[in-house]
């Protein structure tokens, strides 16, 4: 990837693009962000930082993604279109469930015509995470979704489902099932690989923080903490007059 995007080619943002992703997937925010700016709408600057952001917790500057889709629309780009527009929902499923009952429709109906495998697992995710800390079926539908996206070759999908199914169990105030889920992420991550789940989901059960956690933040890792926490808590708060 570096000798493509040195070489400044055709395929140069799309490289550029994958040395972010992959920095990001390390936990290596500064080195991700960094290269932001070279990346341009080939890059799909825009979703990338949409991805650096979301696992700040930080969902203000996450809703990237929206301008990730109004770019897409300019450029006549459908399947991007879709993929910015799950992203979209799944980010907006943490702090507003209500809202994301409008976006996945049009997530749905963006896929509908499109083979994006891997993009209609995050929306299957995104209805995890909006339904969250209620009393329906969210840790059996994971199951199903675990278990179909490993068959599909997609096991990288496996931390992000743990993820939504922790913070099913945190605003459940769930701790033994919490605690069982961190732990199957302990060892999903264990390659290094998207370990800042690890250190988000502790925060959501408001945890002590993985002693060796090698994630780099953009922010000090209290504010990061707290905003998984406080999400948490914002959800128990929206579900109380239900309960």
């Amino acid at each position: 990837m570096r000798r493509v995007a040195e070489a400044d080619g055709r395929l140069a943002p799309r490289a550029r693009r994958g040395l972010a992703q992959l920095a990001r997937i390390r936990g290596d925010f500064p080195t991700a962000l960094a290269a932001v700016p070279a990346l341009g709408w080939k890059g799909r600057h825009h979703r990338v930082l949409g991805h650096i952001w979301f696992p700040h917790g930080d969902i203000e500057r996450a809703a990237a993604f929206e301008a990730a889709r109004a770019e897409a629309e300019q450029h006549n780009a459908p399947g991007e279109r879709a993929i910015a527009q799950t992203l979209l929902s799944l980010v907006t499923a943490f702090t507003d469930p209500l809202r994301a009952d409008d976006e996945l429709p049009l997530a749905h109906q963006y896929l509908a015509h499109l083979d994006q495998r891997a993009t209609t697992f995050y929306a299957a995710v995104a209805a995890l995470v909006r339904d969250a800390g209620t009393d329906g079926d969210v840790t059996d539908r994971a199951a199903v979704l675990h278990a179909e996206s490993t068959v599909a070759g997609l096991p990288w999908l496996t931390p992000l489902i743990e993820t939504a199914v922790a913070f099913h169990h945190a605003v459940r105030g769930a701790h033994e099932d919490l605690n069982a889920t961190i732990d199957r992420l302990r060892q999903e991550t264990a390659n290094g690989d998207f370990a800042y789940y690890v250190d988000i989901t502790t925060a959501m059960g408001d945890l002590p923080q993985p002693a060796d956690s090698a994630v780099q933040w953009l922010d000090d890792t209290h504010t990061v903490q707290q905003r998984w926490h406080d999400l948490v808590m914002s959800r128990r708060r929206y579900l109380q007059p239900a309960r």
